[in-house]
């Protein structure tokens, strides 16, 4: 946790008397909330106050020498008492919860960057400065990035002792096994878990978060399916830990502490700045994407909504994800995103590392309505066996900390009922099962009701591709289906 002296607070106050109230605010337990991102560049709280709603205050130190502080109070002080309060609640260390950053602050934090890069393009040129001031500028960089660095050293090898402890849970868990664990020793298991944030490790504390809530809920019901859930997420961590430890080995061995494209950043817990992946040359100029389904779910662990946009290439017939975060404790600050019936014109789409369907952003895009091209260029990326694109996405799936999924564009000859389960037969007859994810809803259902059975004949279905354990079988969820005119969303 951050560490914060009174003199500190005392400086950045605007006038004393705003320093007093936000130590009086602090001390009458003003505070019904309060949070930090696990890098420890984030705090962020909320505080009863005189309007109707709380305020929501924050302490931003990406930029170490120059905090910024938000809040949503009226105050045309900066910072204000709430903000100074929260400095008060870090140096009477109050417990704050683990959290990402949310949206908003992220988008904040790029325009505030893109400013600084536009000014230190705008500044005195080196041809320009005295030798005495050359020095001077190549001591303040060399310094910055030693800081710089040495912050991230520290960084990996705190995580290096967070996987440690992360692997001890998962062997204790196995030896134990999942199904006798409970009472006494799962509330050790949730506190060992809780520990993960302090070792910056927010990827492997939620999926111990998630494992420990699976086998909660089969202990509840005895449901076979919570049992399957945990040993999935139990495969992905253990995964996760072997990979990351030998990722994080190699970089502190080769004295390499700059990012990489490689998804184990973000599944340790990082968080990408658009910036940072442009330098990775990890864009397209003049994208042109076409949202084929959208759908929303709750993930329990993360105490977070999550607005899903599946969108296709036309260019390259590639499936891209499009991902919102909402937690639970920001639903009155971070809007809902909608489904998207049209085109998408994208300047500048950013791409996450990653494979199979890897997520996309962008700043900003131009819908447009369809048109004939779109459709034809589905139908002209669409995969015509089944049989080959099971033996690619098998071999994907087995790379366990990937998404349990592979979205893709399915042509096919007849969709159709067998033995009471939905099957899909492509041009050549091969076949595959159609079925529902846990967690989704169920599409297969909504096949009886669409309005004519032309479109269950000649189309292309838009499925997830995912490995049914109760099966043992590859299995494809419809999404959608793809005439030559039109989408139809199962999901959307």
């Amino acid at each position: 946790m951050r560490e914060v002296t009174e003199q500190q607070i005392l400086a950045l106050a605007p006038n004393p008397a705003a320093a007093s109230n936000g130590k009086k605010i602090s001390q009458k337990g003003g505070f019904v909330k309060l949070e930090r991102t696990q890098d420890d560049t984030l705090y962020m709280g909320e505080c009863t106050g005189s309007g109707k709603s709380n305020y929501i205050t924050s302490a931003d130190y990406i930029d170490e020498a120059n905090p910024v502080f938000r809040c949503t109070c009226p105050s045309r002080q900066f910072p204000c008492k709430h903000s100074l309060a929260l400095m008060y609640e870090m140096l009477a260390k109050k417990e704050f919860g683990i959290c990402e950053v949310p949206e908003d602050i992220l988008k904040k934090r790029e325009k505030k960057q893109a400013k600084e890069n536009k000014a230190n393009e705008a500044a005195k040129p080196e041809s320009e400065m005295t030798e005495e001031e050359k020095q001077k500028a190549e001591k303040k960089k060399a310094s910055a990035a030693r800081t710089a660095k040495n912050a991230k050293v520290k960084k990996l090898k705190s995580q290096l002792e967070g996987l440690d402890m992360v692997e001890k849970v998962v062997n204790e868990l196995m030896a134990a096994g999942l199904g006798t664990i409970g009472g006494a020793s799962l509330r050790t298991y949730q506190q060992l878990a809780k520990q993960m944030g302090d070792y910056y490790l927010p990827g492997p504390q939620r999926l111990c978060n998630q494992l420990l809530i699976e086998i909660t809920a089969f202990q509840k019901d005895q449901d076979e399916a919570h049992y399957d859930a945990a040993i999935s997420v139990l495969e992905k961590l253990w995964t996760l830990i072997k990979k990351a430890r030998q990722y994080i080995n190699e970089k502190l061995e080769n004295d390499d502490v700059a990012l990489e494209d490689t998804v184990l950043y973000e599944e340790l817990g990082g968080i990408w700045k658009l910036s940072e992946l442009e330098e990775l040359g990890k864009s397209k100029k003049n994208a042109v994407l076409m949202q084929l389904s959208f759908w929303v779910t709750f993930d329990e662990a993360r105490k977070e909504y999550i607005d899903t946009g599946c969108w296709a290439d036309l260019d390259s017939g590639e499936i891209y994800m499009n991902y919102n975060y909402r937690p639970l404790k920001s639903l009155k600050y971070v809007k809902q995103e909608d489904s998207v019936f049209g085109v998408a014109k994208v300047p500048s789409a950013v791409f996450y590392p990653g494979d199979g369907n890897v997520r996309v952003r962008w700043d900003s895009a131009q819908i447009r309505e369809y048109e004939q091209a779109d459709y034809d260029a589905v139908f002209q990326h669409a995969v015509p066996s089944v049989k080959q694109e099971a033996k690619a996405v098998k071999n994907f799936l087995k790379n366990a900390i990937t998404q349990p999924m592979m979205i893709r564009l399915i042509a096919f000859n007849r969709i159709g009922k067998t033995g009471g389960d939905y099957v899909l037969a492509d041009k050549n007859d091969d076949t595959v099962l159609l079925g529902n994810m846990p967690g989704m809803e169920d599409t297969t259902l909504r096949l009886s009701m669409l309005p004519n059975g032309g479109l269950l004949r000649d189309q292309v279905l838009l499925g997830a591709f995912y490995y049914n354990r109760e099966n043992r079988r590859l299995m494809v969820q419809p999404l959608s289906i793809i005439t030559h005119d039109t989408v139809v969303r199962l999901l959307y």
